[in-house]
């Protein structure tokens, strides 16, 4: 690419910036006692707005930042089978959260599993 290209792009890349950073909701599984249990953390403006995942409203820990952790079980229960996202709404605002890769796959028992290296 040529400085002038460079340059010409350094003002548009300046605005995307914060847009690709984000604040919207996190996922990831996390150990919680004998269970494993999906952590969806996340920003609120008001610091009493209610969340809801998947349309069930629930307790959170934190203010401004908070965090909620809900039984992967539970969250199989409220979620369509093989979803890949669960939906977050912050004071009625929803975003799409994405879940770990295969979280809520059907369980399969593999007989081999073979790893080749290039």
């Amino acid at each position: 690419m040529t400085r002038f290209a460079l340059l010409a792009l350094s003002p548009l890349l300046s605005i995307s910036a914060p847009a690709l950073a984000g604040h919207g909701p996190a996922t990831r599984l996390v150990a919680c006692g004998a269970q494993s249990c999906l952590q969806v953390t996340g920003r609120r403006d008001d610091a009493t707005a209610q969340i809801r995942i998947n349309g069930h409203e629930v307790e959170t820990q934190g203010a401004r930042h908070w965090r909620v952790r809900v039984p992967v079980s539970t969250v199989r229960a409220w979620s369509p089978p093989h979803a890949q996202s669960i939906s977050v709404a912050v004071a009625d605002v929803a975003q799409e959260a994405p879940l770990p890769i295969g979280m809520l796959a059907p369980k399969r028992d593999l007989a081999m599993l073979v790893v080749r290296v290039k």
